[in-house]
C-alpha cells in the first residue's frame, strides 16, 4: 500500500545507531548537585547498566527501561518489531523476565501516513505477544521524524539480577549474535542489499534476547550486557571498566556476519561506527595479526537488538553451555575472550 515511501529516509540516524556518543553523553549525565540516595534502589544513573532496578521485597526486584529509536528498515511493521524486541532485551540482558510494556510514538504527521504508523505499533505487539506480555498503552507525539520504541517493566530475583559491572577476573567471554547488522542495515538504506541479505538481517533483528532470562539463573554468569549502539568494543570497554578489568579477546572467534563483508569492501559503513571509534579509540590496541580495517568496521559497528555479552566463570561454562545449546545457541558457546587484571588499554584483541 504504502510501498514507495521508505522510512529511514525520514530520519538522520538508523536503529540504536542514532544514539547519543558515549564521550558526549558522559558530559550530559555528569552533575554536581547532591543527588538523594534510595535504599531500594539496587541499579540507577551510578552505573552504566542496561536497565534500573528497585527492591521490591528482600528476594524480588523491578527492572525498568526505556529505549527507542529511529526507523532502520523502511517496512514499518518490521521497524515496531525490532524496535519493540529492542527494548524488552535490556530487561533479559539484566537477568530478568517482562511484564508489560508501554509504546513510546513520535511521528511527523505531516510527512508519513499515519496508517504506517499503525503498522508500526501492530509489529510491536506481535513481539511483545512472543515475550508473553501486553502492549499495555503508551504516549504519542507529533515529532520531525518518526520514532519508536517502548518503556518494559519485568521482574527478577535478587539473587538472579545480572548487572554489566560484576565480571571477574579470568572469566570468559560469550556472545549470543553475530557483528554486522549495522553494516547491512546501511546497505539497505543505500539500496544496496540483496533480498537474501536483507531477510537474513530482518531475522537478527527481531530475535528476542529471552535467553537471558535463562542465564540468569546460572550463578556461573557474573556479567551480562546487551551489544547495541556503542558496538562490541564499546560495550565491553563498560563492562571491563566497571569491573575494575581489562578485556583480551581474540578476534577469528568474534561472530561476524559473511555477508556484511561484501559491503564493506563495497565501503558500506555506518556513520556511528565513526563516532565509536572517536570516543572510545585510545582504550584499545590491536594485534599486528588483526585486519585492521575489518575489525575497524565491525567491532565498532552499531548493533541494533544486538546479542548478549556474556561473562562466565571457566568452572561454569559448561553448564552455561547446555543452556545455550537447549535453546538452539550451538553456535554461540565458543569464548570469545576473557578478563585480565586492569592493562594500559581496556580491550586488547588478538
Amino acid at each position: 500500500m504504502h510501498e514507495e515511501i521508505k522510512l529511514t529516509q525520514y530520519a538522520h540516524g538508523a536503529g540504536c545507531g542514532c544514539k547519543i556518543a558515549p564521550q558526549v553523553l558522559d558530559e550530559i549525565l555528569k552533575s554536581n548537585s547532591v543527588q538523594n540516595t534510595f535504599d531500594e534502589l539496587m541499579v540507577g544513573n551510578g552505573t552504566r547498566d542496561d536497565a534500573a532496578v528497585y527492591r521490591l521485597s528482600p528476594t524480588d526486584a523491578l527492572i525498568a527501561t526505556t529505549d527507542f529509536f529511529t526507523p532502520i528498515v523502511n517496512d514499518p511493521v518490521i521497524f515496531g518489531k525490532v524496535a519493540a524486541a529492542n527494548a524488552i532485551s535490556d530487561v533479559y540482558a539484566m537477568g530478568g523476565r517482562p511484564l508489560l510494556a508501554l509504546a513510546i510514538l513520535g511521528w511527523p504527521v505531516d510527512k508519513l501516513p499515519a496508517a504506517l504508523a499503525q503498522q508500526v505499533l501492530e509489529g510491536a505487539r506481535s513481539i511483545c505477544s512472543e515475550a508473553g506480555i501486553p502492549l499495555a498503552g503508551g504516549h504519542s507525539i507529533d515529532s520531525p521524524e518518526p520514532i519508536f520504541g517502548l518503556s518494559v517493566n519485568g521482574m527478577v530475583k535478587t539473587k538472579h539480577l545480572k548487572q554489566n559491572n560484576r565480571a571477574q577476573e579470568g572469566d570468559l567471554l560469550l556472545l549470543t549474535k553475530p557483528l554486522g547488522v549495522g553494516v547491512l542495515a546501511t546497505a539497505a538504506k543505500r539500496d544496496l542489499i540483496t533480498a537474501e541479505d536483507e531477510e537474513l538481517l530482518y531475522r537478527q533483528l527481531i530475535q528476542l534476547n529471552s535467553i537471558g532470562a535463562d542465564l540468569g539463573l546460572s550463578d556461573a554468569v557474573h556479567a551480562m550486557t546487551d551489544v547495541t549502539g556503542f558496538g562490541l568494543s564499546g560495550h565491553l570497554i563498560e563492562m571491563a571498566e566497571g569491573s575494575g578489568l581489562s578485556a583480551v579477546l581474540e578476534y577469528t572467534r568474534i561472530p561476524k556476519l559473511e555477508a556484511a563483508k561484501k559491503y564493506l569492501r563495497q565501503n558500506v559503513i555506518p556513520d556511528a561506527t565513526y563516532r565509536n571509534w572517536k570516543s572510545y579509540h585510545q582504550k584499545i590496541a590491536f594485534e599486528a595479526s588483526v585486519d585492521a580495517m575489518e575489525s575497524f568496521q565491525l567491532l565498532q559497528d552499531p548493533q541494533t537488538n544486538g546479542g548478549l555479552l556474556i561473562a562466565v566463570s571457566p568452572d561454569g561454562l559448561a553448564e552455561v553451555r547446555q543452556i545455550l545449546e537447549e535453546k538452539e545457541y550451538s553456535a554461540f558457546t565458543e569464548p570469545i575472550g576473557k578478563l585480565v587484571p586492569a592493562a594500559e588499554k581496556t580491550v586488547i584483541y588478538l
